[in-house]
Parts: structure tokens; sequence; C-alpha cells
């Protein structure tokens, strides 16, 4: 699947509507069906908010998009183009680029070198032309840096730019994967739990930053269990609930879901 490696960044080509469409999505471990016949479809430029329970299935969902795991049955299109057997780094440089519950920062290098370890599928020069240091490699590397730095803006991280990543908050390491994230310049960002461990301040921050975002023209997908977030930012919400979907529709429709608010919200 040579296409599947190209940039997101395809000028000549009409991007569909939908850009993602997983059909009759199942995943076993053991005798437990984590995903049982999942159906949806993600539009071009939306925010799409997951949610459930622990063990719902979410995050186990997000590894089967970007390829972690396999499907045991059904089809995931990216762009319209299957994601069977395709190499996570190769769904990355695709245009797929997600962040992590747990924070996944090497914490001994500054958020800028991190910032530019997610730049690495767009960049050309490799591990010779690191060595070689020829004149295409610095310009390379210098356009990187710059491109990092204004990540780093862009996400309220500036005058961190030189902090090991290490030593800072949740609320700073949360901001800084999404900088990462960003930096692979990604059609399709999934979020996974971004507000886990901020506090109101910086959840309303974080959520300030996905609107932004969202207006590069980025499609982004999150698990959320702050619901306030969840549906303040959110065009569309996905209900799972033991590896099924339990609702799908916009933020009121599914607040107003008698099968959700029986689940969730103890009414009925």
């Amino acid at each position: 699947m040579t296409d599947m490696t190209k940039s997101n960044a395809i000028s000549n080509e009409i991007v569909p509507q939908k850009i993602l469409n997983v059909s009759s999505l199942t995943k076993m471990f053991g005798g437990v069906k984590a995903q049982d016949n999942i159906s949806f479809s993600i539009e071009k430029g939306i925010v799409c908010g997951l949610i459930g329970p622990n063990g719902a299935g979410k995050t186990t969902l997000f590894n089967m998009i970007t390829g972690i795991y396999p499907p045991d049955e059904g089809e995931i299109l990216f762009l319209g183009r299957s994601t069977k057997k395709v190499p996570v780094h190769k769904l990355v440089k695709a245009g797929i680029a997600r962040t992590f519950q747990h924070v996944e920062l090497f914490a001994s290098m500054t958020l800028l070198e991190n910032v530019l370890v997610g730049m690495h599928v767009r960049t050309k020069s490799g591990f010779w032309g690191a060595i070689t240091k020829m004149p295409w490699v610095l310009e390379e590397e210098r356009k990187a840096r710059e491109r990092a730095e204004a990540l780093l803006e862009f996400t309220g991280l500036t005058e961190y730019t030189n902090r090991l990543a290490g030593e800072l908050p949740v609320g700073r390491q949360k901001m800084a994967e999404i900088a990462r994230a960003l930096a692979s310049e990604p059609t399709l960002l999934l979020l996974d739990e971004p507000a886990a461990g901020l506090n109101a301040v910086e959840t309303e921050a974080l959520g300030e930053l996905i609107q932004r975002v969202k207006q590069r023209g980025v499609t982004m997908m999150l698990v959320e269990h702050d619901m306030s977030l969840a549906m303040g930012i959110s065009d569309k919400i996905i209900v799972l609930d033991r590896g099924k979907k339990l609702a799908e529709g916009t933020p009121r429709e599914v607040q107003n879901n008698q099968a959700v608010m029986e689940a969730y919200l103890g009414q009925g």
C-alpha cells in the first residue's frame, strides 16, 4: 500500500468528506469482545468525542485506528484507503497522529527536542544526512526548528522551550504532547483523555487549544471523561458501552438519548 505513505498534504487530490470510515469492527481479547461490531464515520473538519465508562473499549478503538491492534473483523478506511496491515509509522506519515492517556514524552529531552522528534516522518535527511551535515540537511534542520518553535508558541509553551519535559507539570506536558502530535502534520488527530489530571483552568485552556487546532483544518477524535469539556467542544459524540456503540449524534442528541441517560446520568 504505497499510497498510504504519501503525505496528507495532497494538493491535487479531492479529499473525501468522510476522513474515517469504520465498518463492523470487532476485536477479541481471549473470550472478551473489546469491540463488538462497531461502525461509524468521522467527517472532515469536526471534533468527535468518544465517551463511555472504563472498560467500554475506547482506547482499544484508538489502538486499532492507529494500527497498534489489528481488528479481528471489520474494516477501517482512512481517506478512502484501507489501513489493514499498514505499519504504525506509515499511518503517521499518511496523516494519523495521537496522544496517549498517560504522557509519553521523552522526559530527559527538552520540549523543543520532543517536538522535533514528532517531525521525523516529514524530514528527509535520515541517518547519513545527519552525519554528513550537507548544506541541504542544515537547511532542513533550521526549518524544522522554526516549525517546532512555532508549534510551541501555538500551544502556549514558548517559555518552556528549553526545559526538560520531565520537569514540567502534567498540564504543560499534555500541551506538549499535542504540539508533538501536530508536528507530524496530521489530517486526523486522536486525543486520549487529554484533560486527565488537569485542573479547571488547564482544562479550559485545553478546550481553547482544541478549537484552535480545529480552525487549522485538523479533524479530531477524543476520548474524554470530562463531560463538560467533551460536550462543549465536540460536533459529534459517539457513546460506547461494553464494546458496543450505544449512541451517536450531536451533543444535544446524545444528552437527550434515553439509553445514555439511563446508563451514564442515572436517569430513567
